[in-house]
């Protein structure tokens, strides 16, 4: 609705875990570099927590887009399975058809396809997202997948992507023998008040927006962090309304104001 008004080509402030728009803030990057270097070292099981809309989503994606050819990869979005069911899901990611197969066949089969990967000179990633709903049972399933190997290297890298609930219960007592296999850990902050004003434009900037586009005063920045505790996810809710309050008022300048009425919206607060 207000892309033209502010001569925009495609939506800045989408929640869609879009790799175009990761803003390489400090932490950003650092947890970036953080799983990239767990794969490509091939340390077997990486860890990455942090916040609901803190941007685990995007940096998964532009992993995916920097792993390149040379590896073949799994992405398993809903671990809400059984953990039979998992393994096939995890199968199937990498192409396989596991019909009519029972676990044992179907892990045999997965094994056999590891193999393969390795005879062609590709690296094998499993990357499971929301990892904090997998049950006990799962998670000690992931942990004999790490179990896959040749005398001298993993056949599968694993990356366990999660809410900081991921991080208490892998401290837990039983699952010591899955945390010790854990060598890369990273937990994801949120954007530094400093860093929220760079991140609003990035995104403006990565949309097409020119001279003419929006404005953000320095005091609505400010009250956006406040808000939103620099959770990108949030940042991208209230500005999104912040655009359609502009486009609504006819105002390319988003004030204090303007941002206090984008969260009323946002709270369903009558304004």
């Amino acid at each position: 609705m207000y892309l033209d008004y502010y001569g925009l080509n495609e939506q800045p402030f989408s929640i869609t875990p879009n790799p175009r728009f990761l803003f390489y803030g400090t932490k950003h990057r650092e947890a970036l570099n953080h799983v990239l270097y767990g794969i490509r070292e091939r340390k077997g099981f990486v860890q990455l927590t942090g916040e609901v809309g803190a941007g685990k989503s995007t940096i998964c994606r532009a992993l995916l887009e920097q792993l390149g050819k040379n590896y073949s990869t799994a992405l398993i979005l809903n671990p809400a399975l059984s953990s039979e069911q998992l393994i096939k899901a995890i199968a199937m990611e990498f192409g396989l058809d596991l019909r009519g197969l029972d676990s044992v066949e179907s892990l045999h089969a997965l094994n056999m396809f590891l193999l393969s990967q390795l005879e062609e000179g590709r690296e094998t990633v499993l990357i499971i997202d929301e990892a904090q709903n997998l049950s006990n049972e799962q998670l000690e399933q992931v942990r004999m997948l790490s179990n896959l190997e040749t005398d001298d290297r993993k056949l599968l890298q694993i990356v366990l992507m999660g809410q900081p609930e991921l991080r208490d219960r892998l401290n837990d007592p039983s699952m010591r023998q899955l945390r010790q296999r854990i060598t890369v850990r990273y937990h994801l902050r949120p954007l530094k008040r400093s860093e929220v004003g760079c991140y609003v434009q990035h995104r403006l900037t990565i949309s097409g927006a020119n001279g003419a586009g929006p404005r953000f005063t320095s005091p609505a920045l400010w009250r956006i962090f406040n808000y939103s505790q620099g959770i990108p996810r949030l940042i991208n809710a209230v500005c999104d309304k912040c655009l359609l309050a502009g486009y609504v008022q006819q105002s390319g300048r988003v004030d204090y104001r303007l941002v206090g009425t984008a969260i009323k919206e946002l709270e369903g607060i009558d304004i």
